[in-house]
C-alpha cells in the first residue's frame, strides 16, 4: 500500500464479548482528508476509532498506519502519529489547562523522564493554536464544555501527530462552540495537511465541513464518498429511520431538516 494512505482498515472484524460491532468494514484514509464518520447509535463509529489505534483487538483483517501493519508499532509509536479527542467528559483531577496540555508531550518521554524544555514551547504553541492561552493557570474542573474541548483539542495537537481522531467533538456543546470546533479543525486540516477522521451526529455539521463521509449502519460501511452525493432523504431515512428534507445550505452544502409527524405525510417517497 502506498504511503499516501495514512490509515487503512482492510476487512476490520472486531467487537465486544461474543458480539461482532464491525464487520468486514474496509476504509482507505489519504494523508490530508477530513472524514466525516456518521451513521445511527450503535452503528460502530466508535469502535471503528477504537480498532485504527489498535486500543481494541481485531478478530480479523488488519489495520494498517502508513503501510505497515498496525500491529506492527509500539503503543508509544502509535500515539506519536495518531491523537485521539474522545467524546467530552468531566475530569475528577484539577490539573491546570497547562498540565492537561502538556499530557500531550508523553508519547516522547522516557520512562521516568521529565519534560523537556521543547516540550513546554510545543504545548504553548497548541495552547495558542486552540485560543486556550488564557486558561492555561485554570483547573479544568473549572471549564466550560467548550473551553474542555479546545483544550483536549490542544492535548492531541501537543502530540505532533499528522492523524486526528475525534469522537463526537461537538456533543453538548452550543452553536456557536460547534462552530468554533469545526472552524478550527477545518484550520488544522488546510494549514497543517492534518488528516481528520470526526464522528459526528449532526449531519450538517458533516455536510459543511467534511469534504468526504463515511456512513456506518449495522457494523458496515453504507456508504462512502462526498457529501453532497452522500446526504440524502433516502439515505437518511434508510440509515436513521427518520423523515427529513435534505436541500442545498447558504454555503452550497447538503441541509437536513427534521420533519414533524403532521409535515412528513403526502411527501413523495425518494
Amino acid at each position: 500500500m502506498d504511503d499516501a494512505h495514512t490509515l487503512a482498515a482492510e476487512g476490520i472484524v472486531c467487537g465486544y464479548d461474543d458480539e461482532d460491532v464491525l464487520r468486514d468494514v474496509t476504509l482507505d484514509v489519504a494523508q490530508g482528508e477530513f472524514v466525516g464518520l456518521i451513521g445511527p447509535n450503535g452503528s460502530g463509529k466508535s469502535t471503528l476509532l477504537r480498532a485504527l489505534t489498535g486500543i481494541l483487538p481485531l478478530r480479523s483483517g488488519r489495520v494498517l498506519l502508513n503501510g505497515q501493519p498496525l500491529a506492527h508499532y509500539t503503543r508509544r509509536q502509535i500515539a506519536q502519529k495518531i491523537a485521539v479527542v474522545p467524546q467530552l467528559s468531566g475530569s475528577i483531577f484539577p490539573f491546570t489547562v497547562r498540565d492537561y496540555v502538556m499530557m500531550g508531550r508523553t508519547p516522547y518521554l522516557g520512562r521516568l523522564q521529565f519534560q523537556r524544555p521543547g516540550d513546554g514551547q510545543i504545548a504553548q504553541q497548541a495552547m495558542t493554536l486552540t485560543d486556550v492561552t488564557h486558561l492555561a493557570d485554570r483547573p479544568i474542573t473549572d471549564l466550560s464544555g467548550g473551553e474542555m474541548q479546545r483544550a483536549t483539542i490542544a492535548r492531541a495537537v501537543a502530540q505532533q501527530t499528522d492523524v486526528l481522531l475525534l469522537d463526537e467533538p461537538t456533543a453538548f456543546l452550543d452553536l456557536n462552540h460547534q462552530r468554533e470546533i469545526f472552524e478550527l479543525l477545518k484550520r488544522f486540516n488546510t494549514d497543517q495537511d492534518m488528516t481528520i477522521i470526526c464522528v459526528s451526529h449532526d449531519l450538517n455539521l458533516a455536510a459543511q465541513y467534511c469534504p468526504r463521509i463515511v456512513v456506518l449502519k449495522d457494523g458496515v460501511v453504507y456508504d462512502d464518498g462526498p457529501g453532497s452525493q452522500i446526504i440524502s432523504e433516502q439515505m437518511v431515512r434508510q440509515v436513521y429511520g427518520a423523515p427529513v428534507q435534505v436541500d442545498i445550505g447558504p454555503g452550497g452544502k447538503p441541509r437536513v431538516s427534521l420533519l414533524p409527524a403532521g409535515l412528513e405525510q403526502g411527501r413523495p417517497q425518494p
